[in-house]
């Protein structure tokens, strides 16, 4: 039997990659680690490193995780997740219109690129309202609209931002529990989800202090999570979802997915099933 070589680029060694680490070393699958800050490679050379069979792109930045990805993927390497899911995954407007492309309930989201056009779009929408940079994680830079005071002030300060800051992403405050849900799949599975409950503080992130519970896979969230995964392209996902009166509502699609508080919370082995799935995936 071949053992499927697996090599992981990182440019940060967190609990996740860690625990990708021990997985590897249960299910006897050769992961060789690669920083990405130390490599260099040549673009128009054909003198290609040995990097195995699969590549699982691990980089927390963004940027340079999209650039190492084009270029191992344009040398014929197969990447998880690849180029274009974590283009269109890593920006919050490329997701809504994949979703809203394939019939997914989403929140009511508007685009603008000046502050006269955002207060057009907040009037036809209505408060509140939340605004979003269209790039960014862990809940940074996220502001609550209340009214057109809250507004003004804060579209002042966007208005003195590097320009990807005047890309307006504006989309309605769901009426929600205080808390979303993030479901996770692998392939064409859905392994896990959490509750991510608010410490008090409108954002649910848990980098922000919000509780990791763990969440029932209900089939309208499988369906719903799948249906997000695929509108994107198969990969790894953390899928967040809201519950609205209406019912579940998918509003982020994220790539790299972090799972440090959800094994704890719902006692599945989310790195050895992603071990599993770069196996067979290595194997096709």
């Amino acid at each position: 039997m071949n053992i499927p070589i697996v090599t992981m680029f990182y440019d940060m060694i967190r609990w996740e990659e860690k625990a990708l680490v021990e997985a590897a070393k249960r299910k006897n699958i050769d992961l060789r680690l690669e920083d990405a800050r130390e490599r260099f490679f040549d673009v128009t050379g054909n003198d290609l490193p040995d990097l195995g069979d699969i590549i699982l792109q691990r980089c927390v930045s963004f940027f340079r995780s999209i650039h190492l990805t084009a270029f191992l993927e344009e040398k014929g390497y197969k990447v998880v997740n690849g180029f274009h899911q974590s283009i269109v995954s890593g920006n919050k407007l490329y997701t809504s219109l994949a979703l809203v492309k394939n019939g997914i309930p989403t929140p009511r989201t508007m685009l603008s690129f000046t502050s006269e056009a955002s207060f057009k779009a907040l009037d036809k929408m209505g408060y509140p309202a939340v605004l979003k940079p269209t790039m960014g994680s862990w809940g940074r830079l996220l502001a609550m609209l209340k009214d057109n005071e809250s507004a003004e002030s804060i579209f002042e300060d966007r208005e003195s931002m590097y320009p990807l800051y005047q890309v307006y992403y504006l989309q309605e405050r769901v009426k929600r529990p205080p808390r979303d849900i993030r479901s996770f799949v692998i392939g064409d599975r859905v392994v896990a989800a959490i509750y991510r409950v608010s410490n008090g503080h409108w954002k649910t992130n848990t980098a922000l202090g919000a509780k990791a519970e763990n969440c029932p896979i209900t089939k309208e969230l499988e369906d719903l999570s799948l249906r997000a995964a695929r509108a994107i392209g198969e990969g790894i996902y953390g899928v967040d979802c809201m519950e609205s009166p209406e019912g579940l509502q998918v509003h982020e699609v994220n790539s790299t997915i972090e799972f440090k508080n959800t094994v704890p919370a719902t006692g599945v082995d989310i790195p050895g099933m992603i071990m599993d799935y770069l196996s067979d995936k290595a194997a096709r």
